[in-house]
């Protein structure tokens, strides 16, 4: 056999790989040989207007050259009957010939056939997108045609930072991409989550890689993103409350936030509390990105589908899932279908105010089923938890009617920590409307006053027969305790033994009580007997 006979593949022409070493000096003095069915199809996507295939000929008239010039024997176009690997193997017999190659599962392919090979991609280890980054790097952003860029700092806090003031060649970014596309399909810590004609998702290692080419982009592109820290809930400095509410009670949440803002880095240390106290816990991601423990299985897509992904799940059985990052409506209505079959759901949303995250789930489901499938809503901004909603349902008059015929079913979304309702969510003809609603309504002079009756085993809140069948507010403080109608006279009764009554005593010795009707906005306080 002679090594100065070489058949290229069709990476080789396409990534340039014979024109920079090792390359280069392989093919001095050889002969090589171009099969057939690989310029035919360089041809037909040069056609078609691949600016890659057009280089593809381009460097073939580069070869062409160096055979004129004296620097390789020739090269020349030779048929075959065989397709791909197979006429890649015809060839290399046919000729006593050895095959050039950068692409590794080729290159494997043909060892296990027994044909000789030689592969001049990339090395498996340093891979060159590394030494963009440091220990304070976030995100390295390269492009051709532009100087290389870096966010640097921690979510909330980074800056973009130029790296260089050299602008990158089309070459520089093309061989970086393909390197990393070269470690994920045989790499044990790559693999290749989402691929387009020409765009493509890895995940290498912690890094979550988005290479994309042209005619796609306007240019070749690669955005890398890592993980800058891996966090506990202890680090968010969460009341106990909530910490209550996260172990106890919530079992639909969504973690909410703009771009950036570490909605994923809570989501991880979401999970890692849960399986830490014995809770069996999956997730959902595409790419996956969340940094978990091996404990914790996370999912992608199951023959291209989440709702596939779903089904499985349902058959694991497990406590929690993490779903991350939903944004289509199929992401929302399988987060939907998998909360009502009783599976505790935490889902990642995009979102600028805590508010758009539940506007998001309105469209796409039923008003009185929304409490029963979101109960919590964590809104992260700047790495730390902002604003924390809870939702219930009630039937009452929406803020602002006037009418006791007009009650219908409210969404009420509070304040965790306060209670108070900032929202009311309820239909209105064929709307859903999302009505912000003031913390304190303002008191207003000449309110009629009412009478606070003790008997033996109830208490009588007596407001007057001009507050008859009208609709009241009690509150304690700022806290909402119930929403009650008033009987023909205008009183209500209530049990001094039941939890709303004794809550309302407790709030006259505070004197604290406030009553607040529904069909004006007035506070009412209690006359001194």
């Amino acid at each position: 056999m002679s090594d100065s006979i070489y058949v290229l593949s069709s990476d080789v022409l396409m990534r340039s790989l014979v024109r920079y070493e090792p390359g280069y000096s392989l093919i001095r003095g050889s002969k090589l040989i171009i099969p057939e069915e690989v310029l035919s199809k360089i041809e037909e996507d040069a056609l078609s207007g691949d600016r890659f295939s057009v280089g593809a000929l381009g460097e073939i008239i580069w070869l062409q050259d160096l055979g004129r010039e004296g620097y390789i024997e020739e090269v020349r176009v030779e048929e075959h009957r065989g397709k791909g690997i197979d006429a890649l193997q015809e060839l290399a017999k046919k000729f006593s010939a050895k095959v050039l190659t950068g692409d590794r599962i080729t290159t494997l392919s043909l060892l296990a056939r027994g044909v000789d090979v030689q592969y001049i991609g990339p090395r498996m280890d340093g891979l060159r997108i590394y030494d963009y980054f440091d220990e304070e790097t976030m995100s390295v952003h390269l492009k051709e045609g532009a100087p290389p860029m870096a966010k640097k700092g921690r979510p909330g806090n980074f800056r973009l930072v130029k790296l260089s003031d050299k602008k990158l060649e089309e070459f520089e970014v093309r061989t970086i991409a393909y390197e990393i596309l070269e470690r994920a399909k045989t790499g044990i810590d790559a693999f290749i989550e989402v691929m387009y004609d020409d765009a493509y998702i890895i995940q290498l290692g912690d890094l979550r890689v988005l290479a994309a080419f042209p005619p796609f982009s306007d240019g070749i592109e690669i955005t890398a993103v890592r993980p800058l820290v891996k966090v506990t809930l202890d680090d968010y400095n969460l009341s106990d409350k909530l910490k209550r509410r996260l172990s106890e009670r919530a079992e639909g949440i969504l973690i909410a936030g703009p771009p950036g803002a570490g909605k994923t880095t809570f989501a991880s240390a979401l999970a890692e509390f849960y399986k830490e106290r014995g809770r069996i816990v999956k997730t959902l991601e595409s790419p996956r990105d969340l940094q978990v423990g091996p404990e914790i299985t996370q999912y992608g897509r199951l023959a291209g589908s989440f709702e596939n992904t779903a089904d499985l799940l349902l058959l694991v059985r497990p406590d929690y899932v993490i779903f991350d990052e939903m944004r289509k409506t199929q992401d929302f209505k399988i987060f939907v279908d998998m909360r009502l079959a009783g599976v505790g759901m935490v889902g990642v949303v995009h979102c600028g105010f805590p508010i758009e995250a539940i506007q998001r789930f309105i469209d796409r489901v039923d008003l009185g089923v929304l409490p029963h499938v979101v109960d919590t809503v964590i809104f992260i901004k700047d790495g730390k938890v902002e604003k924390v909603y809870s939702l219930k349902i009630t039937v009452k008059m929406p803020t602002g009617m006037k009418d006791v015929a007009l009650a219908r079913p409210v969404v009420l979304v509070k304040d965790f920590e306060t209670e108070t309702v900032e929202y009311e969510i309820y239909t209105f003809g064929e709307e859903v409307i999302v009505m912000p609603v003031s913390a304190k309504e303002p008191a207003v002079e000449g309110a009629p006053k009412f009478r606070l009756k003790r008997r033996k085993h109830t208490i009588i809140l007596d407001l007057g027969p001009a507050m008859s069948d009208t609709e009241v507010t009690i509150y304690s403080g700022e806290r909402e305790m119930a929403t009650l109608v008033t009987d023909s006279r205008g009183r209500i009764t209530l049990a001094k033994s039941s939890p709303l009554g004794r809550r309302v005593l407790e709030a006259i010795r505070n004197e604290s009580l406030r009553i607040i009707p529904g069909e004006r906005s007035e506070d009412y306080e209690f006359p001194s007997e």
